[in-house]
C-alpha cells in the first residue's frame, strides 16, 4: 500500500486535456503490468487516482491521462523532474494467451484506447501467434483520436485491419462518420474463433458488446474494461463495487457475461 516514489521524465500534450507522462522509479521498482492492468498514481498532497498503463518503451512507463478532477489536473500539469507516487500493479489483464491461435477484435472509444495499446503493442509483436486481427477505433471528433501517428502506422501494415470513425467531421475529414458499433456490424467476424477485447465509454461497450453477441461472439471471448471510482485498489473500501464485482480487484478487465446484468440496470 505504499506508494513507490517515481519522476515524471517526459510529458506529451496528445489532446486539449489530455497528457501521457513518461515516468521513472527514483529507488525501488515495481514489478511490470500485464496489458490492462492498472497503477494508483499518487499526486503529493491531492490525492490518488487509478490510471492504466498506456505503454511500456525502455522500462519506462506510460500513463495517459485526461484532466477530469484535482488530481488528473495536477498530474497532467505536472513538469519533468515532478515526483510522484506509484503503487501496484492492480486488477486484471487482458488475457492475451487464451486468444492464441484465434482472431482478435479490439475496439476502443476516445481514451479507452489509452489501456488497449499496451494489448494492441503485444498483438502485433507476437503477430503470427493470432489470427485476423482487426483494431476498431472511435472517437467524438478528428480532434479527440489518440495516439494519432500510431493509428496511422497501424493502418499501413498489411497484417491488421484498421477502422477510424468519429462521431462529428468538419469538411476537412474523409473517413466514417457515426459510432464506433456501425464498423463493429460490418467488420468480418467468424463467430467461434474470435475472441474481443473492448473499453470505452460504458453505453459505448454495452452496445459493442451486443452487437457482437449478436453476430454470435461467445460472451465468455468478449472482454471489456470497466472504469469506476476506484479509492483503495484491493477491494476494502466499497467505492467501485459493481453488483457483485469489485472493479479495483476482480477487474477492471471482465468476461462480459460476469458484468453484463448490471450493466443493463441504469441506477448502477
Amino acid at each position: 500500500m505504499a506508494p513507490r516514489r517515481a519522476r515524471v521524465v517526459a510529458s506529451t500534450p496528445e489532446l486539449s486535456d489530455t497528457v501521457t507522462l513518461t515516468i521513472e522509479f527514483v529507488d525501488d521498482t515495481l514489478p511490470t503490468p500485464d496489458p490492462g492492468q492498472f497503477h494508483m498514481l499518487w499526486a503529493p498532497g491531492i490525492g490518488e487516482v487509478p490510471i492504466s498503463v498506456s505503454a511500456i518503451e525502455g522500462g519506462q512507463l506510460l500513463y495517459t491521462i485526461r484532466s477530469v478532477g484535482a488530481v488528473t489536473a495536477a498530474l497532467c500539469a505536472a513538469e519533468v523532474g515532478t515526483d510522484i507516487g506509484i503503487r501496484g500493479p492492480y486488477g486484471t489483464s487482458w488475457g492475451l494467451e487464451a486468444a492464441t491461435g484465434r482472431d482478435v477484435m479490439v475496439v476502443a472509444g476516445g481514451i479507452g484506447l489509452a489501456p488497449l495499446r499496451p494489448a494492441i503493442r503485444a498483438l502485433l509483436d507476437d503477430r503470427d501467434s493470432f489470427g485476423r486481427l482487426t483494431l476498431l477505433v472511435g472517437a467524438r471528433s478528428p480532434d479527440d483520436l489518440l495516439f494519432f501517428d500510431e493509428i496511422r502506422e497501424w493502418r499501413e501494415r498489411s497484417d491488421v485491419e484498421v477502422g477510424v470513425t468519429v462521431d462529428t467531421a468538419g469538411p476537412g475529414w474523409h473517413g466514417d462518420v457515426g459510432v464506433v458499433t456501425r464498423l463493429v456490424a460490418r467488420a468480418p467476424v467468424e463467430p467461434l474463433e474470435t475472441v474481443a477485447l473492448v473499453c470505452g465509454p460504458e453505453v459505448m461497450i454495452r452496445y459493442t458488446a451486443e452487437t457482437l453477441l449478436d453476430r454470435g461472439v461467445d460472451s465468455r471471448n468478449l472482454r471489456v474494461s470497466m472504469e469506476r471510482n476506484m479509492h483503495c485498489a484491493i477491494g476494502h473500501c466499497g467505492h467501485c463495487q459493481f453488483g457483485a464485482s469489485f472493479i479495483c480487484k476482480d477487474g477492471p478487465v471482465f468476461d462480459y457475461d460476469v458484468v453484463a446484468t448490471a450493466m443493463r440496470i441504469p441506477e448502477l
